[in-house]
């Protein structure tokens, strides 16, 4: 009898300690990955960037905050947070304690939708079934939007961004700003988040200005219309976040999911990307926090990313 519920009691198991790390160790196990990306001008000293996403901050995570406040140790040029900070309503004050000593570098920030809206408990299952539909947050595989969210928390964004504000970094929702960093005029737009079809590149089109040394463009998620219109507007670099990295990856495999149009392949890092005869760096960060009802990652540990910007080779 007991060999015909070994291989179930063994597969049970595995399962067990696989959630046991991925819930207890390594949805906790924060990482900074360092990569440099060649889109300054020649002669021009590098630039450190760093990147922060999807912290989704829930009252009481008091090692993510620590471990956010340990970065400000990294001296950066710049900070760009890409969005969803939030995972529960409560979460602001914590959220701008933890980003607090890197709110003493410039800094520049869009908005996801979590920052907007609270979580609310779903299927995990619903992101197989939005690859298999193409049918993302509020988009439509056709285009369209689906009908607006209804039932749903709103959270207090509105004191996130009287703090970042307060601050002196530059609000990007559909926006373009720019700042003076070691030595360069770098100029930046940004639009809101596309998850939720916020996104009004019109408002910011244009491309580049002539006499900025570098621009880059700001987004939450990396839908690739808004990937084509920065590419295809002449902008070299574009940081994004919203994918976790795909969060449940498989071992030696990867991401199975992007919770958006982009592919499994760029859903995290240093990529490449073409529109209009043109092509950008695009990064995306896998971010450093989870829904809350869903706090478990396997195969993508949190991270941030100290992206050093380098000159152009010849």
């Amino acid at each position: 009898m007991r060999k015909l519920y070994s291989v179930p009691l063994a597969i049970a198991a595995t399962g067990a300690a696989g959630l046991a790390y991925s819930a207890g160790y390594e949805v906790r196990s924060f990482r900074l990955r360092r990569v440099d990306v060649p889109v300054l001008p020649r002669g021009a000293k590098p630039v450190r960037v760093l990147q922060v996403s999807d912290i989704h901050m829930v009252t009481g995570q008091h090692k993510k905050q620590r471990w956010l406040q340990s970065l400000a140790g990294l001296r950066p040029d710049l900070v760009v947070n890409t969005g969803d900070n939030l995972s529960d309503p409560l979460a602001v004050p914590a959220t701008l304690d933890a980003l607090g000593p890197l709110m003493e570098f410039p800094g520049v920030y869009v908005f996801g939708s979590n920052d907007y809206y609270g979580p609310a408990r779903k299927s995990p299952t619903r992101y197989l079934k939005a690859l298999a539909s193409g049918n993302h947050g509020l988009n439509n595989a056709d285009g369209t939007g689906r009908k607006g969210i209804t039932g749903a928390i709103h959270n207090p964004w509105e004191k996130l961004r009287d703090g970042f504000d307060a601050a002196g970094w530059l609000d990007l929702t559909n926006a373009r700003g720019r700042l003076s960093l070691a030595g360069l005029d770098v100029e930046f737009t940004g639009i809101d988040d596309p998850h939720i079809r916020r996104d009004r590149y019109a408002e910011v089109a244009g491309g580049p200005s002539a006499d900025a040394d570098l621009s880059i463009g700001v987004v939450h998620a990396p839908y690739l219309r808004s990937l084509d219109a920065f590419t295809a507007d002449g902008y070299p670099l574009v940081l994004a976040g919203h994918t976790h990295g795909g969060q449940l990856c498989v071992p030696f495999y990867g991401a199975l999911v992007t919770n958006c149009d982009l592919d499994a392949k760029r859903v995290k890092g240093l990529s490449t990307h073409r529109a209009g005869g043109r092509l950008a760096h695009l990064h995306v960060s896998a971010g450093c926090g989870t829904n809350r009802y869903t706090p478990v990652r396997f195969a993508c540990p949190p991270e941030a990313t100290l992206l050093t910007l380098v000159a152009r080779p010849r």
